[in-house]
């Protein structure tokens, strides 16, 4: 058998394994959701930890439909969703690292990044904007900054959200065609689409450098929507269930 290079997205299925049965999944997930739901109370209620959870993948791998998927019936006190796309001139002015600080998740919060601070590490060289030499300044930097929120009490979840490039091509050309989606068609999409070898070899050093071993990476296969939740919803899950968040205890009324 051969081996799989985690750090190779071309020796990594973007689908779900054969044997896994698709409607077995999906009931396996709405099950999962619903265990989110209390876990989620636990975590708001006992107030002393945090969840923080990093979305990045290409265009079209379906961060926003995953987030629909995965955190609908939660109570919207205890999620928030931030989006990141091109600094303003303000962020600009400031480090890397500033305009993220701002949103990490306070106590009791589950946080999702919609792309994050590794958009400074990726798309940034793959435009030539950061050198090499930076980069590697920059993951040692994003691993203090990741160590520190941990030392905090924040529990960091990082997915990337593996899609084959003929999936996106097809997803792409929906977005174009279909009246529906042509909203989130963009002009340079097809560009972005050709620069796959390059993309590959960035996040190839993204997983390299930035893995330690309590903030590993996970790899999702994204080609099949109904997968991609599952493996997302179930590592969360996993992960709140290993924190085992408590109600904190009832408060004794003051005696008069």
């Amino acid at each position: 058998m051969n081996s799989v290079n985690p750090f190779d997205l071309l020796s990594v299925s973007a689908r779900a394994p054969h044997a896994i049965h698709k409607d077995d999944t999906k009931r396996e997930t709405k099950r999962i959701r619903q265990e989110l739901v209390g876990l989620q109370e636990r975590l708001y209620a006992e107030n002393q930890r945090s969840v923080l959870v990093v979305l990045q993948g290409m265009d079209a791998s379906g961060k926003d439909g995953l987030i629909r998927k995965v955190f609908s019936g939660i109570n919207p006190q205890g999620v928030r969703v931030q989006p990141f796309k091109e600094p303003t001139a303000e962020e600009l002015a400031h480090d890397f690292l500033w305009r993220i600080h701002q949103h990490t998740p306070r106590h009791g919060m589950i946080q999702v990044f919609n792309r994050s601070h590794y958009e400074d590490v990726l798309i940034t060289r793959v435009l030539g904007l950061v050198t090499a030499g930076e980069a590697r300044r920059r993951f040692t930097a994003i691993n203090a900054f990741e160590k520190l929120l941990q030392q905090a009490g924040t529990t960091i979840l990082k997915f990337y959200l593996h899609i084959s490039e003929q999936e996106q091509h097809e997803r792409l050309q929906e977005r174009e065609q279909d009246p529906n989606k042509q909203w989130k068609y963009e002009a340079g999409d097809a560009d972005k689409a050709r620069q796959w070898p390059r993309y590959r070899a960035v996040y190839a050093d993204v997983f390299r450098h930035c893995s330690p071993p309590g903030c590993p990476w996970h790899l999702v296969p994204a080609d099949q929507n109904w997968y991609k939740a599952h493996v997302v919803a179930r590592t969360l899950r996993d992960a709140l269930l290993a924190m085992n968040p408590q109600f904190p205890p009832n408060k004794k009324a003051r005696p008069r």
